[in-house]
């Protein structure tokens, strides 16, 4: 999966909004010690991911085969099992622990990723005000 010029550069970033549509971010592609990552900027907090997380979930989320519960959370706060970010930070996902790469700022992969991989084409996503879910969507 090559998604690099949809995301954007910080200079063009692509705009997303969060699940419950309550908020603005944006994402893009940059390098930081020689890695590609995801850099989500909100208001003025940034926040940095593997960018191999998009393939990762989405293949999880097609073994999963059906809705799985966003549960974001805080990198401090505890998640609950079977949520994406309890996955996003488990030491059982391929990477065996977070996807988040910025101390402090580890979290949020539930809140986040899922419009990224929506925007993709990658993902649906619910947007209600709380409780959101996101499933896979078959390879077009």
């Amino acid at each position: 999966m090559n998604y690099k010029e949809k995301i954007g550069t910080k200079e063009n970033p692509m705009v997303l909004k969060t699940p419950p549509l309550s908020s603005e971010y944006t994402m893009h592609v940059a390098e930081k010690d020689g890695k590609e990552i995801l850099v989500c900027t909100v208001k003025s907090t940034i926040l940095h991911y593997d960018i191999r997380c998009l393939e990762d979930l989405y293949t999880m989320l097609k073994e999963h085969g059906d809705w799985m519960e966003l549960g974001s959370k805080d990198e401090k706060v505890e998640t609950k099992e079977g949520t994406v970010e309890h996955w996003g930070r488990s030491p059982k996902n391929p990477i065996g622990g977070w996807y988040g790469l910025k101390k402090g700022f580890k979290g949020r992969f539930g809140m986040y990723i899922p419009p990224l991989m929506e925007a993709l084409g990658l993902a649906e996503v619910t947007h209600e005000k709380r409780g959101n879910k996101m499933k896979a969507i078959s390879e077009q």
